[in-house]
């Protein structure tokens, strides 16, 4: 191979690697924009209920069939894309704001502070998160709102220990005892520099936390202990759609469950890529 040819190599090989991430994040951006446009676009109401049409294959009338209530697939896979892809965010909004608060203050405190931090995020790992999760939506009742709040502290122990890792890094670098000398005090350097600096890499981790914050959350629902009827959840569709599966209906909880596998493994494609990139400071 020529000396030109060998330059070239690496070259094609950094192209044609975002080929992947650019085909799962065009489908991300299509589902998002599937699910803004869900009033537009479904055909039919997603708790119209036609018993008539039970169990109805794809056709003109339903393109992805019905289930057993006779309810348009699409529609309901189209509203419940909006639940399915808001709850992680909430979700991840809650973890982010607690463990980034313990991972900087567990780091800039050290101590006795840093060990208590420490020793209460392996407690929190030691214990299933599922089952931690179970056991909140046991005193306060299931329902989504309680799925997110609980997921969210069972997802937090994860970001403290990533975000502590980070700031132990950061609090050494030149400029926060440049800006000690100066006389500002430790919550504003944080607050206005160290989580800052920290931002980028915390958003790639969370990206990459989303496939898994969703397929947590469908599972819940899938559970009973989540989205409760008549949401078209895509999680409480696939228990909806188990029935069906009996007397040889597939779609009801195929359509959902492809659904979900598709884009929790769009967003790992993406997620990774970005962690890689918004990691790089």
């Amino acid at each position: 191979m020529t000396a030109p040819a060998v330059a070239l190599a690496p070259l094609a090989v950094r192209r044609r690697r975002p080929l992947g991430v650019l085909v799962a994040g065009t489908f991300l951006v299509l589902v998002v924009v599937a699910a803004v446009c869900a009033p537009l676009l479904a055909p039919y109401a997603p708790d119209a209920i036609d018993l008539s049409a039970s169990l109805v294959g794809t056709g003109g009338d339903h393109l992805l069939g019905t289930d057993s209530s006779g309810q348009d697939l699409l529609s309901r896979a189209l509203y419940g894309a909006r639940t399915s892809l808001l709850a992680p965010v909430l979700l991840l909004a809650v973890a982010a704001a607690l463990g980034v608060t313990l991972g900087v203050l567990a780091a800039w405190r050290g101590g006795w502070v840093d060990a208590l931090v420490s020793r209460l995020t392996d407690v929190m790992y030691a214990f299933p998160g599922l089952l931690f999760t179970v056991l909140i939506i046991a005193v306060f009742g299931a329902g989504m709102t309680t799925s997110v709040l609980a997921l969210g502290l069972a997802f937090t122990p994860t970001i403290a220990k990533y975000t502590r890792s980070l700031a132990l890094s950061e609090a050494r670098k030149p400029y926060v005892d440049a800006y000690r000398v100066l006389g500002m005090g430790g919550a504003r350097i944080c607050a206005a520099h160290v989580v800052p600096n920290l931002a980028r890499a915390v958003l790639g981790y969370l990206v990459v936390l989303f496939g898994e914050a969703l397929m947590s959350l469908a599972t819940l629902s899938y559970l009973g202990f989540g989205a409760q009827p008549p949401s078209s959840d895509w999680g409480l569709m696939v228990q909806e759609g188990q029935a069906a599966v009996v007397q040889g209906a597939l779609l009801p909880a195929m359509v959902p469950g492809t659904a979900i596998a598709l884009v929790v493994v769009s967003f790992n494609v993406v997620g990774v890529w970005a962690a890689d990139r918004l990691g790089r400071q």
